[in-house]
């Protein structure tokens, strides 16, 4: 999504999204180190569906999830590339940074599995991805070769994750969520 677009639905204030949400979204922004967490602010409109969402998305991104947080970010850098999402991209190159995926590593991810310089897991990781997103399926092959580096619940946990990510990906992309960095 170009960062030019005007939003469809305007990140809320106060008022839009009620003492909670507000609280979350000032508090995300904080986290972020932006003046506004666009998603939030644009999702936490919509109150009850922002406070069932907003737990199922923590899990998967934070450290209760079963993925180690690399692989998170390997798969959610992939998800974001696949759809042409500036604003997953934007937020989560920085994220990996912090997560030790470095701008090499990401721009190796980007580049797709049979990038230089990739291991084994992040080969396969990749893979798994771009066969979900692309076809909402995994083959078996890459099944079998996901399960040689993954346990049951990490795998369960990708499934979900790849398709928590492209689906906000869409929403992001649909209503048009402004930027939260200038770069």
């Amino acid at each position: 999504m170009s960062s030019v677009e005007p939003a469809r639905i305007e990140p809320g204030g106060f008022r839009e999204l009620g003492p909670l949400n507000w609280a979350i979204a000032k508090a995300g922004a904080r986290s972020i180190r932006a003046p506004r967490f666009s998603l939030v602010n644009v999702l936490g409109r919509h109150r009850l569906l922002f406070l069932a969402w907003l737990p199922y998305s923590l899990v998967l991104l934070g450290p209760l999830g079963k993925l180690t947080r690399r692989d998170a970010e390997t798969v959610i850098l992939r998800v974001g590339h696949l759809r042409d999402c500036e604003y997953e991209l934007q937020q989560h190159r920085r994220l990996a940074r912090s997560r030790g995926v470095d701008a090499e590593t990401q721009a190796r991810i980007f580049d797709g599995p049979d990038a230089e310089g990739l291991t084994d897991r992040q080969r396969v990781l990749i893979t798994a991805t771009d066969e979900f997103v692309v076809t909402r399926g995994v083959s078996p092959e890459t099944w079998k070769a996901l399960a040689k580096h993954l346990t049951e619940q990490q795998l369960i946990e990708f499934c979900m994750l790849a398709a928590q990510y492209d689906g906000l990906a869409a929403t992001i992309s649909t209503l048009q969520v402004p930027l939260d960095f200038p770069d």
